[in-house]
């Protein structure tokens, strides 16, 4: 009993060891077996290759030439469009107001009648002042006649010298009375006439003060109705106080195109003119205020509203130009990668004079005609082969899941540009 236990454990520790030893010990057969399916030496370092080093495969990507063009150089800021006259219309004379002569919200010219007030107190008054006019009038001729006599008579010692100085006296003294009435009714019908109140500029009416029927005094603090000119309308907007050296040699040139944006920054709601650049700056802010008028023709613009400005203070003749999702930064600087003849990349720096996100104006590093790399820098390196889509956007799949990456912060401090870019490969 006791051999044939010693004997099971040998044979189990046989098994053992042909099972769980060193690969040098299994047979050849078994090895073959083992390995089938594992990649051959020659696959290894191929597909190592292609993880760890330059794929063979060429990139897609969009590219986009460089071109020469004349390039405007804009100042934006931030502002308000202000109407040029708002009027309160009050009443001058207190009264009834028998009639409401507008709609709310009209537009009305200088002079046209907005509201009457009872005129029947200011009539009567006038019609008073013109019969006493009338009367002293009247007497003033009878005094002028008896005159003309009593001086003629004192010329042939008929009457005395003082009865025709009292009676020139009388006649003075009635040309004061007639001249005094007279003054009168230019003031009764001034009076009269403020009964009619109509509209002391062209504009549009807003929300109406009072209504018909009610009692109006001089001093009523709403009014009638408040008129606001929109047309043109002004713009008060600010910029930082180192633009205002480029601000004024634009204006010393002529006039400054000014441009209201809308709220994507894109779209212009309207042109106008720089009119004056205020002359100090806020030391709270460093800036300094500028206004601007707007036509405002199709009444887009309204009092209150805030806007984005834009203007134009120069212009880069005659200058190199790529889209502004080509430039990249790198340690060294700004660069582009450039599309060679046979179908490689290189990268090459570049130096930028202004940039944004559509364009970027190049100082050296690039000629018209070169292109540039747009979208698609992910997996680009220096001799990269490349293939070229289409730029109207439609670019394959895997060059638009390239650099699906948040957009990461410039050395200059502005941010990334190339997501924007890669956004938009046709702009």
């Amino acid at each position: 009993m006791k051999r044939l236990i010693i004997l099971l454990l040998v044979v189990a520790a046989g098994v053992a060891a042909w099972r769980f030893w060193p690969p040098p010990f299994w047979p050849p057969s078994f090895l073959s077996a083992s390995n089938e399916g594992a990649p051959s030496q020659r696959e290894q370092p191929r597909r190592a290759g292609r993880r760890g080093g330059m794929s063979d495969q060429p990139v897609p990507v969009i590219a986009s030439a460089a071109v020469r063009q004349d390039v405007p150089v804009f100042l934006e800021g931030v502002g308000t469009f202000q109407a040029l006259n708002t009027v309160t219309v009050k009443p001058q004379v207190e009264g009834t107001l028998v009639e409401v002569a507008f709609r709310e919200g009209q537009d009305v010219k200088a002079g046209d009648v907005l509201a009457r007030i009872d005129p029947a107190t200011y009539q009567a008054q006038y019609d008073q002042a013109v019969a006493q006019k009338a009367q002293f009038e009247a007497q003033l001729a009878n005094a002028r006649t008896d005159l003309e006599r009593y001086q003629r008579l004192a010329r042939n010692d008929y009457g005395s010298q003082q009865q025709a100085e009292t009676q020139k006296a009388t006649v003075n003294q009635l040309e004061a009375q007639v001249r005094y009435y007279g003054a009168l009714i230019e003031q009764a019908k001034t009076t009269l006439d403020r009964t009619i109140v109509r509209a002391p500029i062209s504009g549009r009416t807003g929300v109406r003060g009072v209504d018909q029927g009610n009692y109006v005094t001089v001093g009523d603090a709403t009014g009638i109705v408040t008129i606001t000119q929109l047309q043109p309308i002004a713009a008060l907007f600010t910029l930082p106080q180192q633009n205002i050296a480029a601000v004024n040699k634009a204006m010393a040139r002529g006039p400054v195109t000014v441009e209201a944006l809308a709220a994507d920054g894109e779209r212009t709601l309207d042109r106008g003119t720089l009119d004056v650049i205020d002359n100090q700056v806020d030391q709270a802010t460093g800036t300094v205020k500028l206004k601007a008028t707007f036509p405002n023709a199709e009444l887009s613009l309204w009092p209150g509203q805030f806007t984005n400005v834009r203007i134009a203070v120069d212009t880069l003749r005659d200058v190199v130009t790529v889209p502004g999702a080509a430039v990249q930064q790198g340690p060294d600087g700004p660069f582009v990668y450039v599309v060679q003849d046979d179908g490689t990349v290189a990268q090459r720096a570049v130096g930028v004079t202004r940039q944004d996100a559509e364009l970027a104006v190049i100082a050296s590093g690039l000629e018209a005609g070169d292109k540039v790399i747009t979208t698609g820098f992910t997996r680009l390196r220096d001799g990269q082969k490349v293939e070229l889509g289409s730029s109207d956007g439609a670019q394959p799949d895997d060059a638009r899941s390239s650099d699906s990456r948040p957009a990461g912060p410039r050395r200059d401090g502005a941010p990334d540009r190339r997501a924007e870019g890669d956004a938009a490969p046709g702009k």
